[in-house]
């Protein structure tokens, strides 16, 4: 079984890597083995073009049975604790349109430019179906953003658009959409560092968010020993 895991910086994982090359046998760049489980590690860059160009590039190259993307995001709904760990059963990308000349956003699903269930997108969402199987995480709705909100009136304005939305990242669409389309199973797993509200970087707490997102995932790659 082959098993990726994809963060967007190593800093996110590290904990991860320290377990893996402890408990693992290396078995080439960022990846390892043990029996017959390889474990493989990609580092993308932040940002959704980045994590289009490498699962692409991944993708194109090896085979995987499961990609994993893992990262810290900030969380909209403030039923969520700094440092909780949450699996991202859905997302959307919450940047790709137009804005419209009184200030309004146009995403590209009501452009016309995607059309809004063009394969993979259902309603212009992202939906992982098999996010049931994995329940041993809380889910939550994800949006995907290039540029993350630090400006209230731009967040008012797209928890209107998107209620749903919970977390906030910069990879995860693009992350959903590789998979999808290449038929892999995946997950999401994000741990909060942060509400998304006025930016302000002294109540973030990126430390406990590194900490309990790789405490879970040490323990998902425990899971497959029994």
């Amino acid at each position: 079984m082959n098993i990726l895991f994809v963060a967007a910086t190593p800093f996110e994982i590290q904990p991860l890597l320290d377990y893996l090359k402890k408990k693992f046998v290396p078995s080439g760049h960022f990846t390892f083995q043990k029996g017959e489980i390889e474990v493989s590690v990609l580092i993308t860059g932040a940002g959704l073009p980045m994590m289009a160009y490498g699962m692409g590039k991944i993708l194109a190259s090896k085979e995987v049975h499961l990609a994993v993307n893992a990262g810290i995001a900030g969380a909209f709904n403030r039923k969520l604790n700094i440092g909780d760990v949450v699996q991202v059963a859905s997302e959307r990308f919450g940047d790709l349109g137009v804005q419209e000349a009184d200030g309004r956003f146009t995403d590209v699903h009501e452009l016309g430019l995607i059309e809004g269930n063009q394969r993979p997108f259902k309603d212009g969402q992202l939906l992982n179906e098999a996010a049931g199987q994995f329940s041993f995480l809380p889910t939550a709705h994800g949006l995907s953003v290039n540029k993350v909100h630090g400006y209230l009136s731009d967040i008012e304005a797209i928890r209107t658009k998107y209620p749903d939305a919970e977390v906030e990242s910069m990879e995860g669409a693009a992350f959903f959409y590789a998979c999808l389309l290449e038929n892999i199973s995946f997950l999401e797993i994000r741990s909060i560092s942060n509400y998304v509200e006025a930016r302000n970087r002294e109540n973030w707490d990126i430390p406990l968010a590194i900490e309990q997102l790789n405490g879970v995932l040490v323990e998902l790659v425990g899971s497959f020993f029994g």
